[in-house]
């Protein structure tokens, strides 16, 4: 299996080659739903995680998304 580099939280980490964001989110173990994303600083919704590839030297971060007024 061929690993790619990314970083996670500011964390470098592999994933296997072809993974989605949503495969990312869902190894390191937290609620998928609890949080909002983005890959190399632009926001993925939820709906699209999914279909988001990772590619090598890929930054990822998750966040608490605030609503309000």
């Amino acid at each position: 299996m061929t690993l790619i580099n990314i970083t996670f939280n500011g964390e470098a980490r592999q994933v296997p080659a072809g993974s989605s964001l949503a495969d990312a989110l869902a190894a390191s173990g937290q609620p998928a739903q609890a949080f909002a994303s983005a890959v190399n600083g632009e926001f993925v919704a939820r709906d699209e995680r999914a279909k988001t590839p990772l590619a090598e030297g890929d930054a990822v971060f998750t966040f608490q998304a605030i609503t309000g007024g």
